[in-house]
This record gives structure tokens, sequence and C-alpha cells, in this order.
């Protein structure tokens, strides 16, 4: 669903009805099941990477995405600067790019003030991390909140004097690369979801599939590998 994008009243007809598989996603994102799940398969992925299950550094970022009309009022919001009426999904990962935790906002919600929250939530989560990488938005306020009262050093990465267009910047690349995983869900190219819980369970289950491919691999040729010859 989250890979091909369709809606809830057309999910496959080998699957129970959709109002069936609404009910188990709300509930498992209501009881925690989602999180025991990303997370497991979170530290399994670490594991096989030779990295401990617990990370101690990683990155935080936002990305702006346009609202259905699904999405409420109450939970949208204009971003000036991106020139979006959506939401805001404030991400930290750790140096893999594996999602720690997200936090969905209106897009009117500045970086500097969702930086604190999604990083009181990192702490909360995953008490291990010590220093996150970010961008110049997370300011002085954001920086000083993280040290004094979740003892996380957040140092930013400066964009290149010179810099025109995209370039990747030092260990700020990783979560820039999860938005991509994101957004390369077609459901998730934009927020349809009515509750902001609802999106923030979307892109952790857009991350379980992508972790479980990663440990279990689907058989046969990849499609940027060459045929071999009958």
């Amino acid at each position: 669903m989250d890979r091909t994008g369709c809606s809830w009243r057309q999910l496959p007809h080998d699957f129970p009805p959709w109002d069936t598989v609404f009910y188990y996603f709300q509930r498992w994102a209501a009881d925690g099941t989602t999180d025991r799940i990303h997370d497991a398969l979170r530290a399994a992925v670490r594991d096989a990477a030779g990295r401990d299950p617990l990370a101690s550094a990683g990155a935080v970022d936002s990305q702006t995405v346009p609202g259905g009309s699904t999405v409420g009022k109450d939970s949208r919001g204009w971003d000036a600067g991106k020139k979006v009426n959506g939401r805001k999904r404030h991400l930290v990962v750790d140096t893999l790019g594996l999602l720690i935790v997200v936090l969905v906002t209106a897009a009117s919600v500045q970086d500097r003030d969702g930086g604190i929250a999604v990083l009181d939530r990192a702490k909360m989560a995953m008490p291990s991390p010590v220093l996150a990488w970010a961008d110049a938005a997370y300011s002085r306020r954001c920086q000083d909140f993280a040290a004094r009262a979740l003892r996380i050093v957040v140092q930013v990465v400066a964009k290149l004097v010179s810099q025109q267009g995209f370039v990747p910047l030092p260990h700020r690349w990783v979560v820039d690369r999860t938005h991509a995983w994101i957004t390369a869900h077609r459901r998730m190219s934009r927020d349809y979801e009515r509750l902001p819980a609802h999106s923030e369970a979307m892109i952790k289950w857009a991350m379980i599939g992508l972790m479980a491919r990663r440990l279990a691999p689907a058989s046969g040729r990849r499609p940027w590998q060459p045929a071999t010859a009958d």
C-alpha cells in the first residue's frame, strides 16, 4: 500500500476487507506493536552491519509534503519557505539512515521547534545518542535545549560557500537519503492521513518494508544487474 499508493478501499482482493486491515493498522499504531516491529528490525539491520543496536550519533532534518484533501485544517499549515500547504515530517535517523523516531506536524511549524520536540522524542525512544548533525535551521535555542536537557550535541553542518543547487553534505546526507527512501513510496509523496499519528505509522511501515527487504532480499536478478546469457 505504501509502495503502490492505493487507498484503503482499493486494497487487493486477496487481502481481508479494507476496514479490517485499517482496524489493525490503527490498533497496532496505538498499542505500540508497529514500534516494536520497527525497532526489532532496526536492531537486526544494525547488528548485521556490525553496529551496536543502540546508536550513539545520528542526524535530524525535516521534509515538507503537500497535504491531501483528507488532511484537516487543524493539522496542516503553510510552509512559507517551501511554498507548500501540508505537513512536515521531522526525522531523527542513525548513521546508517535508519529511522529512530518521526514526528509529523503542520508544515507551519519551524524546524527549530520541531527539532526540539523530535529530539526529545528520540531521547525517550533511544537514550544512547549524544550527537546529532543538522542544518542551519536548527537554531541556537534548539541546540541549547538539546545540550542542557537531553545531553545531545547538535552540530550544524553548514552549506558550502560556493554551493549551488543540491550538494550532499557530510553527515547530513544520510537523513536526506532517508527522506528519498520514504518518498520513493508513492503514498508517501504527499500526506493523505487524517491523523498525524497515522502519518507517522505509515512512515514506519515504509521503513519496515525497506529493512525487511534488506535482511531477506528477494531471489532473482536485481534491476541493475545484467541478465546472464542462456
